[in-house]
């Protein structure tokens, strides 16, 4: 009796099957994101520091104790914004080719979903710059260009479009057996 009721209870369960790679993907994105922001992020916040301090430095030991500390924590905070802004961005971009990859193969477009995803990615990238104002892009003044423009959209697809063939050559390569490639 009571087996029969486990029994039951087991097959009434919800059950997902999540692929590997849903999680895999976005998560080593993640961590690339974070390593690649606190750099840019450490560096930036060093040399806004410099650049801020540069009238008045130090002429004591307790002042150069004091303005080294200050920067120390200056530059660790900048990396840690850094870090969740990159990690952001990229998780985001990860996250959008791997749900559009799966998108596509569960719509039965498998042998393409490579190039489906990398294009579709590249197309929503545009977009996602073209409405949320990133800035990407200054101009020769220096000034910012909060609209993507159509030539670097073009170039982002085309990008794209290659990296998925790039993809799809190296899954067919790994399907095949050796003694046949050679």
């Amino acid at each position: 009796m009571r087996d029969e009721h486990r029994k039951q209870r087991e097959d009434a369960a919800i059950r997902l099957s999540i692929p590997p790679r849903l999680i895999v993907v976005p998560a080593t994105a993640f961590m690339v994101g974070c390593a690649i922001g606190m750099v840019r992020g450490g560096r930036n916040a060093s040399l806004r520091f410099l650049a801020e301090n540069a009238h008045r430095p130090p002429t004591t030991v307790q002042g150069w104790y004091f303005y080294k500390k200050t920067k120390n924590y200056k530059v660790m905070w900048g990396a840690l914004k850094g870090a969740g802004r990159e990690a952001v961005k990229v998780t985001a971009l990860a996250g959008s080719y791997v749900g559009v990859e799966e998108g596509l193969e569960r719509a039965g477009w498998g042998t393409g979903k490579h190039v489906g995803a990398a294009v579709g990615t590249a197309v929503i990238f545009s977009i996602v710059c073209e409405w949320n104002g990133w800035v990407l892009l200054r101009d020769t003044e220096g000034k910012r260009i909060d609209r993507l423009p159509m030539n670097v959209s073009r170039r982002a697809i085309v990008l794209g479009a290659m990296v998925g063939l790039g993809m799809s050559g190296l899954e067919w390569g790994r399907s095949r057996p050796v003694d046949r490639i050679l």
